[in-house]
């Protein structure tokens, strides 16, 4: 697979129950760090990839994303109308021109798996991004999802992202066993560390083979009940080469509360505006 990747899914019908009840009526890839989003850093990640079609993949309480991603025209015009014009022109590129949003529906919460096989019309037939939106990934010389393209194109196949864990965390993710290429051997949703083939586990930045569809469509339920992309993945191994990408950059969990709270200082000390505050705060408290 050497083709360019156009288009990135974005699974955001989750719960996200570990940040009730912040997440009640907010959608989590909604809460803000900073000023912006958790969706926003994913879609600027993606566009720096050379990404232009969006598939948002979410529920029927999610109205807030699309609502974020459409072109609000009385606040525009307020905010013109007010000399406010860098605050109306933000506002205007939330999503860039010449870049689509697509918005698909998954009516029941049945995994990552799923989530993404929902996305398959959306897709078609081209390689294609996944892209977690709360885990937070930052890297300003070259992107990860960037890095995961690239690696793409150069080996052909599919890419996966991962990093090193402690070992007593390995149940919280896919964890891989690869050769000296980086090419994956194999892959295990969320084993116990005892049976962990290595600490090294898959994080939310994916570059993946159309045919991950089809085996999608016959994988059964897995870890937790739900249909796990990891299982497809390792079937998908068996056909076609997977690579593992370990990025450069940072990564922040934001899926729970102390994720948030380390990216909301990791971007207020690089805001000009209030890094020096921020700093005096940590220095004082």
């Amino acid at each position: 697979m050497r083709r360019e990747v156009r288009t990135a899914v974005f699974p955001a019908a989750g719960l996200g129950t570990r940040l009730l009840p912040a997440s009640k009526a907010v959608p989590k890839e909604m809460l803000p760090i900073i000023d912006r989003p958790l969706i926003q850093f994913a879609v600027e990640e993606a566009v720096a990839a050379g990404c232009d079609t969006m598939v948002f993949v979410v529920n029927s309480s999610k109205q807030a994303i699309a609502e974020h991603f459409d072109r609000e025209h009385e606040l525009e015009a307020t905010l013109a109308q007010a000399g406010k014009h860098d605050l109306a022109e933000l506002v205007r590129t939330v999503l860039p021109a010449g870049v689509k949003a697509v918005f698909v529906q998954q009516e029941q919460a049945l995994g990552l798996g799923h989530a993404v096989l929902c996305a398959r019309h959306a897709v078609g037939d081209e390689p294609f991004a996944v892209l977690l939106p709360d885990d937070l990934c930052w890297n300003p010389e070259e992107e990860v999802l960037a890095q995961l393209t690239r690696l793409a194109r150069t080996n052909g196949g599919s890419v996966v992202a991962v990093e090193e864990v402690p070992r007593d965390q390995t149940h919280r993710y896919g964890i891989v066993s690869m050769d000296e290429h980086d090419r994956l051997l194999g892959v295990v949703e969320k084993p116990r560390p005892e049976v962990a083939p290595s600490t090294l586990a898959i994080v939310g930045r994916y570059v993946l083979s159309p045919r991950i569809f089809d085996l999608l469509e016959k994988t059964g339920t897995g870890a937790g009940g739900e249909i796990q992309l990891t299982d497809a993945i390792a079937a998908l191994l068996v056909e076609e080469p997977v690579y593992a990408c370990r990025f450069e950059g940072e990564r922040f969990d934001c899926g729970n509360k102390l994720g948030v709270v380390l990216a909301t200082l990791h971007f207020a000390l690089q805001d000009p505006e209030i890094a020096e505050a921020t700093r005096a705060f940590m220095r004082d408290s």
